[in-house]
């Protein structure tokens, strides 16, 4: 991906209000860089752009999944990427605007190669947490894996 424009800086500090100002001035289409805002109904203490503010220029990646959904870092590079391509491809400027930093360095230095997470194994650990307590589960960790059962808390 060719070098992108990005406006961070903490939650409420004026990053939307500024983006709002280089719309006026630049074709900007607005790529949401917040890690909280991809949830729908998280409106409270996270500055969400309001539906007025999102109205005077495009934004992406906001309100795009329910709470019980996963988004990874990953998740946003792709994003991302394909979001900047079709942006530009419209005769458009990407700027992405947040302040989640994980984020931020994801899109500048890439991740590691690691495994996605394994839903059924997951549902399996939540039933077996169910059934016996995660106490019990701890236990079992230190019996496998003792030098991750003493990173972790029980």
């Amino acid at each position: 991906m060719k070098p992108v424009t990005v406006l961070t800086g903490p939650t409420a500090a004026g990053k939307t209000a500024v983006a709002l100002a280089v719309a006026q001035q630049l074709p900007i289409e607005i790529i949401s860089m917040d890690s909280a805002l991809v949830y729908r109904g998280m409106d409270i203490g996270t500055a969400k752009p309001s539906t007025d503010e999102r109205a005077q220029v495009p934004h992406h990646l906001i309100d795009i999944l329910e709470p019980t959904q996963a988004y990874s870092a990953a998740q946003f590079v792709a994003d991302t990427a394909r979001l900047v391509h079709d942006i530009r491809a419209r005769g458009r400027l990407p700027l992405v605007v947040g302040g989640t930093l994980l984020y931020l360095k994801a899109l500048r230095d890439g991740l590691d190669e690691l495994p996605t997470a394994d839903a059924a194994v997951r549902a399996q650990l939540d039933a077996e947490a169910a059934l016996h307590g995660w106490p019990a589960l701890h236990a079992e960790l230190m019996r496998v894996d003792p030098v991750t059962a003493q990173r972790l808390a029980p």
